[in-house]
């Protein structure tokens, strides 16, 4: 990717996986589907079941091939998040509450101004977080020994 295509990054992003969407320009113009993936480095999101394309794959001794339908990646300025309240496609704004929560909220001339709330797959996470340590982890005796005393000055090293 060149600078200049680096440029035109989108930097705050309001649409995220798992938020209900309508496409508002191409083939698929209308419809609604929920986020399946965001790719940030090309300001394109997946939709899922939409903007679908015949793509051929050519086989190989572990797998066969043929022609398959996959789903094509959409820019993001053409889908919006769908008002929850009203149904309709709407811009996103941020607000923050009095107990200082940052929620999104729905902007725009028809819509409710209802909060958006936050996608419940974005919870999830697709890698568990280990309970046991690996063998690559430093084991807490290690991690509670004290190898500085500050009074002292026991364990600075001599320059």
């Amino acid at each position: 990717m060149g600078w200049k295509a680096a440029e035109k990054l989108i930097r705050h992003w309001k649409i995220l996986r798992g938020d209900n969407v309508m496409i508002i320009r191409g083939k698929d113009k209308g419809e609604t589907g929920t986020i399946k993936r965001v790719i940030r480095s090309q300001n394109r999101v997946i939709v899922e079941g939409k903007n679908l394309i015949k793509k051929h794959i050519k086989g190989g001794p572990d797998h066969e091939g043929g022609i398959f339908t996959v789903e094509a990646p959409l820019h993001a300025s053409n889908v919006q998040v769908v008002d929850p309240v009203t149904g309709r496609p709407c811009k996103v704004g941020v607000k923050y509450l009095e107990d200082g929560t940052k929620v999104r909220v729905a902007r725009g001339t028809g819509t409710s101004g209802s909060i958006i709330p936050r996608p419940e797959i974005l919870k999830i996470r697709a890698t568990p977080r280990p309970t046991t340590a690996g063998p690559k982890d430093t084991p807490m005796e290690y991690v509670w020994e004290q190898t500085y005393d500050a009074k002292t000055g026991k364990g600075m090293p001599d320059l």
